[in-house]
């Protein structure tokens, strides 16, 4: 019987796109399964096979798995896909110049389908644990009702931040909803925010139950850190048709939203069910090896089967072959990577930086065995996606099942700061950016690198403009910036910066004259490691004995030059379009408009 609720899902995913082969009438027959929904969302082993029905359609082929990760968040200013430069459809949904007929996305199964399909099961689980579920009395099914608000909630957050105004439903599709215009976004945000409010009182803490035990399920932690990042999303500023701005709704003033963000924040905080990991390099090592016990960092991840997912296929360091680590194949990974300044913005003794930022690649294999090499000046790789880290080789050629972090606690964290760096001012934020930092730098530098660094930024704007720096140190790799540049109101801004910032690089000017033009490499007493000097700034003498030297200089103008498309304003592009066939498949009821401004 649980399945029921998942062939239902699916026959309205499809009923989504291609209404017409159906008539009207289909939706007033009476409703399939009563007495079925009454069985499964009474009991609550069969619920919760219904309720992890919804989370099925993260990892179908062309949705988050292999579209929606792949894409999502780039290119900002610390992150780019390292084929930016070509002129193909997979680099124009990334340099802000996608068009509805774009054939990496405009597929009846593409990942907007996948969303709809998710939110449908959601509002099915949603209205049969409402009914059937008892979830005043039955803390068990009161979880899965939570959860189940939690990842509609989650489908939706995506949609509007990817394509702004998306139509809207809150219940399942019937025949007066079938074809339904685009929902103004403020709208959904309130609905958002009240369903979570909702759900934070359903679900239970990090490892209070049993049901709360992972992080591939819902918890009070991340529920509402979730309601924090969205309150501050949907008061800051945002493309709507008219321009970029603030919401005009008095419910999502800055004022409102800010302390429902803050209040949020802190009461995780307070809560003591989830910290910080205690190193950075931790954090990443313990995310590879696929650890998914709640209570840490990890407040929760989209959970992808070892066959589905292909977080380390897109973002890890690449390997050139299968070899010690991987044997997926070859070219693994790589596909994204920071830009070529971010390593250099970093402070040296910043223990993120050397995670975040990799300048080598594994090399074709000899005799089933890589070595690490160089690779040059425009081309680096996001270390917190490792192959080497596992815990396991992935054999699957396409997908390496490692889930993607959604939400961490130091987002809750920085939120946190910002909040309250707005409601109550820098004092009351550098508690919480402390915090962050004092975990990025060696016991004997924070006297300088956290404390003195933080007491000096006494207004509310300099601490704002260092909340902006963390965010990059922190979260570079994690396509969240983009979002938060986009509140900002700092998007094009930033990438007009990043630009510079790339020419300056090239010709070692401005604040970046002392970066060295030449490294040195050796290899260690492995034979497969590298000891690369020369990488620092003013690392200029040449090294002892046996080191070799690479020209470190190469950075074309091309590819600084299409961080964004050409003509192209990034602050009236920031969403995607609606992709043509759901268009076409809409019976006259959505439309691209000021999506294409320039």
């Amino acid at each position: 019987m649980k399945y029921k609720i998942i062939i239902a899902g699916l026959l309205i995913s499809g009923l989504l796109t291609s209404c017409q082969d159906l008539g009207d009438e289909y939706f007033d027959t009476p409703a399939q399964s009563t007495l079925g929904d009454e069985i499964i969302f009474s009991n609550a082993e069969l619920a919760q096979g219904a309720v992890d029905g919804i989370k099925v359609s993260f990892g179908e082929t062309d949705s988050y798995r292999g579209r929606l990760l792949a894409y999502q968040g780039l290119n900002t200013d610390t992150e780019w896909l390292l084929a930016s430069s070509s002129d193909n459809v997979k680099s124009d949904l990334v340099v802000y110049n996608a068009k509805a007929d774009n054939t990496e996305m405009n597929a009846a199964r593409n990942v907007w389908a996948m969303m709809y399909e998710g939110i449908e099961r959601a509002n099915l689980c949603i209205r049969g644990l409402r009914t059937y579920g008892n979830v005043t009395s039955n803390k068990q099914l009161a979880q899965l009702l939570g959860e189940a608000l939690t990842l509609r909630a989650i489908y939706y957050a995506d949609l509007v931040r990817n394509w702004g105004d998306v139509p809207a439903r809150f219940e399942p599709v019937s025949s007066a909803t079938i074809y339904i215009p685009k929902t103004n976004r403020d709208e959904i945000y309130k609905q958002l925010i009240a369903d979570l409010g909702e759900a934070s009182t359903l679900v239970a803490w990090p490892n209070e139950t049993s049901a709360t035990a992972s992080t591939e399920k819902v918890n009070k932690a991340f529920v509402k850190g979730l309601r924090a990042r969205l309150a501050m999303m949907a008061s800051g500023f945002q493309q709507y048709p008219d321009g970029v701005r603030r919401s005009s709704d008095p419910a999502l003033s800055v004022d409102n939203m800010y302390k429902l963000a803050l209040d949020e924040c802190r009461s995780v905080i307070a809560s003591g069910s989830a910290h910080l990991e205690p190193t950075f390099e931790g954090l990443w090592r313990k995310y590879n090896q696929e650890s998914v016990v709640a209570g840490g960092e990890s407040l929760w991840e989209i959970p992808f089967g070892d066959t589905r997912g292909r977080m380390l296929y897109t973002l890890a360091v690449r390997h050139d072959s299968p070899d010690q680590f991987q044997q997926m194949g070859t070219n693994k990974g790589g596909v994204n990577g920071p830009l070529p300044f971010v390593f250099y913005d970093y402070d040296q003794a910043d223990t993120r930086r050397d995670v975040t930022c990799v300048p080598y690649k594994w090399g074709t294999a000899v005799n089933d065995k890589a070595k690490q090499e160089l690779t040059d000046l425009q081309t680096w790789y996001f270390g917190k996606y490792r192959f080497e880290w596992m815990n396991r080789i992935v054999f699957a050629p396409s997908d390496d099942g490692v889930n993607k972090i959604y939400m961490r606690y130091a987002e809750v964290l920085l939120i946190a700061a910002e909040a309250a760096n707005e409601l109550e001012g820098a004092g009351s934020a550098a508690v919480y950016l402390k915090e962050i930092r004092r975990r990025a730098f060696a016991p004997g530098d924070q006297a300088v690198k956290v404390d003195a660094y933080v007491n000096l930024l006494t207004s509310k704007q300099a601490m704002m403009d260092a909340i902006i720096e963390e965010n990059k140190y922190e979260f570079t790799g994690e396509m969240e910036r983009k979002y938060s540049l986009i509140r900002w109101n700092l998007l094009k801004t930033k990438l007009d910066e990043a630009k510079v910032k790339m020419a300056d690089l090239k010709a070692r000017k401005g604040d970046y004259a002392d970066v060295p033009s030449t490294l040195y490499y050796k290899y260690k007493a492995d034979e497969v490691t590298l000891e690369i000097y020369g990488l620092n700034r003013g690392e200029t003498q040449v090294p002892g004995l046996g080191y070799t030297s690479k020209s470190w200089d190469k950075l074309e103008d091309n590819k600084i030059t299409t961080l964004y498309k050409a003509g192209v304003n990034p602050d009236k592009r920031q969403y995607w379009p609606i992709w043509q066939i759901f268009i076409d498949g809409s019976n006259g009821q959505l439309v691209n408009d000021w999506v294409f401004g320039n």
